[in-house]
């Protein structure tokens, strides 16, 4: 074989997605977009009299306008101000970002985002469960399982990857002392 003939390049080893952590991110990119479409439902709301909007809504269901959840609702509606609106659409696109910053990394499988997310799901889990024990609902007891799932799932994941580096790291010799 002489120095001028060119040999294949190596085939490199194809990489398999974690289509666990895909999925988590395209769910986590569905939920920006909805909380985007909040945010501007929001600002639309911005200038308009919004109990006279909620009570149009409750003939059109056909709830009972005297009900006291209605009332209830009505009146709290009264005490949204447009700078508190503006600052609820804030939150909310505040909130959209978070989730395109997660679901746009774990989708490109970032090893960052793992970390992002793991941290930011699971700092909302005392919340979550402080809310299921001031009004308990089964959705709510529902998507707090599922954020449980998730953090339990990358931290997994992450777990996993650490004990691979080090396994893949070879291990220093240890340092002799000078006596020796």
């Amino acid at each position: 074989m002489s120095g001028t003939e060119k040999t294949a390049p190596p085939r490199s080893v194809p990489q398999r997605h974690n289509r666990w952590l895909i999925a988590i991110g395209v769910l986590k990119l569905l939920k920006g977009v909805l909380f985007v479409s909040m945010g501007f439902g929001i600002i639309r709301l911005l200038h308009k009299d919004i109990g006279d909007l909620l009570l149009r809504a409750t003939v059109a269901f056909r709830f009972d306008p005297e009900n006291r959840f209605v009332n209830l609702l009505l009146e709290k509606a009264e005490l949204l101000s447009p700078r508190r609106l503006k600052e609820i659409s804030l939150g909310i696109f505040l909130y959209a970002v978070l989730d395109f910053i997660e679901g746009s990394g774990l989708v490109l499988e970032k090893v960052w985002a793992e970390y992002f997310t793991l941290i930011l799901t699971a700092s909302f889990l005392p919340w979550e469960l402080y809310k299921i024990l001031l009004r308990p609902s089964w959705l709510k007891a529902a998507l707090t399982l599922l954020n449980l799932l998730v953090v339990l799932y990358l931290g997994f994941v992450v777990q996993r990857r650490s004990v691979a580096q080090r396994a893949a790291t070879p291990s220093l010799p240890l340092r002799q002392s000078p006596s020796e």
